[in-house]
């Protein structure tokens, strides 16, 4: 069974619409292009990047004061204990 890709074109076609792209705007207006493209591409990667640590950090977060609540309840359940023996004894 062969795979369908989604962007399987070859060489002819490639060339095919480099030759439209230098038709429209330009050879002088091709670097420019490239460069904003390239810009942009590193804008969406920087901000994906961004995203991807601010979860990190917000799960990391979340496992701190998981630690700090637990924490908490053993203290607590130290203390109910103690204070039920001293009830007792009273």
């Amino acid at each position: 069974m062969t795979g369908v890709f989604l962007f399987s074109i070859g060489g002819g076609e490639i060339f095919f619409i480099l030759l439209i792209v230098v038709m429209l705007f330009g050879a002088d207006k091709i670097p420019e292009i490239a460069r904003g493209l390239g810009k942009g591409i590193k804008e969406v990667r920087n901000a994906a990047n961004d995203i991807k640590n601010e979860i990190n950090n917000s799960t990391k977060d979340d496992e701190d004061l998981k630690k700090f609540r637990e924490k908490v309840e053993k203290e607590k359940k130290e203390l109910e204990d103690i204070a039920g023996s001293v009830r007792r004894k009273l």
